[in-house]
């Protein structure tokens, strides 16, 4: 079936909704993959714990040892507790402008609906509130070429649409709403955006206690090791141009024939990723609210205007989460040990990259006054109650991001070292596939990656190096290229 064109998408005919759900799998192998003795995962978050996971399942790794490090500083506490998977609410959606990530997610949906005490989305860990995906009105796309909001929140519509369709559900589940009055009262909010859908079939999940659930899940195999530690670099032959381990803050290492590494935001100080991510932090504030307001908002929509980047997730416990999706801070910062380069290469890897800078770093960390400020704009747009829109932050955050320049992430062998895999950037968008994104970074171990993924996952050759990197997918909003420290010392000039 021919892709729908954004001029097919505006008119929105039937006959034009593509099929996005099906997955051909590359299952081109020039010779029967053989699993390695051993695998270290470096990173207790989505992607290695799902990796892990989806390892013990798989014959071909019955006798490969699995050993995850993570820098935890608890001993049994995995991922650590700055990690980005570790807060109170995620969004769940199968609403992306890509049809190939509306499919996968639509698949990780299946999982999270499944809401027994023994599934993913048992016990509260998953509630579909619906998911309000809108924006500001404004151009298709930047004087760039590339695409706004506004164009990214369209695409979107056509794919949850055929989605809709495909698994049975009725088109009015989905629902195109155009005016800011129109939103708010279907969302039962302020005016916050100027046009939008709502998507019944999405909504949000209580991300700790689905990473807890996931730990637990991985730890009752019995066939994976789990160990607290810090890696400070990467150990590696280069004579044979062999990765062989991982050597940590405390001395110690630890060896393995095949080193996988998803530290997430923190993967760019192992392994050189110039021009391909960097680490972001992007803002969370949270609201205390008394039993009478959680009522009123507990059966509202997850809402996400993708022009400013604003979102709020209904609360729980009487706490109201606003976030910002955007282009982020960035922490450039000295490193004790450049990350893995190139062998033989005449650029040498870079001595300073960005770095999350947490409230592990930091028990009184705060987030800049810039941020602070446009999740104030979030509060009084969306809630349209005077004695909310004021209140203060209970609690602000620093969530971190492993960007890459397209939003795709990086699934796949080092081109130039072997015995190394990398399973990165997420992008801000990675949470929601922890039930299935395990499988696809195995079978693209064993050489399988789904060919609707290929390109976008592949190790992409460095460019220019000075060129910084923007996530231009149309999802963000804020302004890109903010420092944090800069940001943070204007609050106390």
């Amino acid at each position: 079936m021919a892709k729908a064109s954004l001029k097919d998408a505006l008119k929105c005919p039937v006959h034009v909704l593509p099929d996005i759900t099906y997955t051909p799998i590359d299952t081109d192998m020039s010779e029967k993959y053989k699993a390695p003795s051993s695998i270290l995962i470096i990173g207790a978050g989505v992607f290695g714990l799902s990796t892990a996971l989806a390892l013990t399942k798989r014959p071909e790794f019955a006798s490969t040892s699995i050993t995850v490090l993570d820098r935890s500083p608890e001993p049994g506490v995995f991922p650590a507790r700055d990690a980005s998977s570790i807060d109170s609410s995620r969004i769940i959606r199968a609403d992306y402008a890509d049809p190939a990530y509306a499919a996968l997610a639509a698949e990780a949906q299946a999982h999270w609906r499944r809401t027994d005490p023994s599934s993913l989305g048992g016990e509260g860990r998953y509630t579909e509130s619906g998911f309000i995906l809108s924006a500001d009105n404004g151009p298709l796309a930047r004087e760039d070429g590339t695409l706004t909001g506004l164009a990214y929140a369209k695409k979107s519509w056509i794919n949850a649409m055929a989605l809709a369709q495909a698994e049975g559900r009725p088109m009015s589940s989905v629902r195109m709403m155009s005016g800011a009055h129109h939103l708010a009262k279907i969302a039962g909010l302020g005016e916050f955006a100027d046009w939008g859908y709502l998507n019944e079939a999405s909504g949000w999940a209580d991300a700790e206690a689905s990473m807890k659930w996931y730990y637990e899940r991985v730890a009752a195999t019995g066939r994976v090791k789990f160990v607290n530690g810090t890696a400070e670099s990467l150990e590696a032959d280069e004579s044979t141009k062999r990765v062989t381990g991982v050597h940590m803050k405390d001395g110690s290492t630890l060896s393995a024939d095949l080193v996988t590494v998803a530290a997430g935001a923190w993967t760019p100080t192992l392994v050189d990723l110039s021009q391909q991510a960097v680490a972001t932090g992007q803002v969370l504030g949270y609201i205390d609210l008394t039993e009478e307001e959680q009522e009123k908002l507990e059966k509202v929509p997850v809402v996400l205007n993708l022009t400013t980047g604003l979102f709020m997730i209904p609360p729980r416990n009487r706490v109201l989460k606003f976030a910002r999706h955007a282009f982020g801070y960035l922490n450039p910062k000295p490193l004790s040990k450049p990350p893995l380069g190139v062998p033989g290469s005449d650029k040498p890897p870079p001595s300073i990259v960005s770095q999350p800078h947490t409230h592990l770093d930091d028990a009184n960390l705060s987030i800049p006054e810039e941020g602070e400020k446009a999740l104030r704009e979030a509060v009084r747009r969306m809630i349209p109650w005077p004695e909310l829109q004021e209140r203060p932050f209970s609690r602000t955050r620093l969530c971190w991001y492993t960007d890459t320049p397209t939003g795709d992430w990086i699934i796949d062998y080092h081109p130039h070292w072997r015995n190394l895999f990398v399973a990165t950037g997420g992008s801000g968008h990675a949470f929601k596939f922890l039930p299935v994104i395990g499988n696809r970074v195995v079978d693209s171990i064993m050489g399988k990656c789904p060919v609707e993924f290929k390109d976008k996952w592949r190790w992409k050759a460095v460019g220019d190096v000075e060129t910084a990197i923007v996530t231009e997918d149309g999802s963000r909003g804020g302004q890109p290229g903010l420092l944090l420290e800069d940001e943070s010392n204007k609050a106390s000039r």
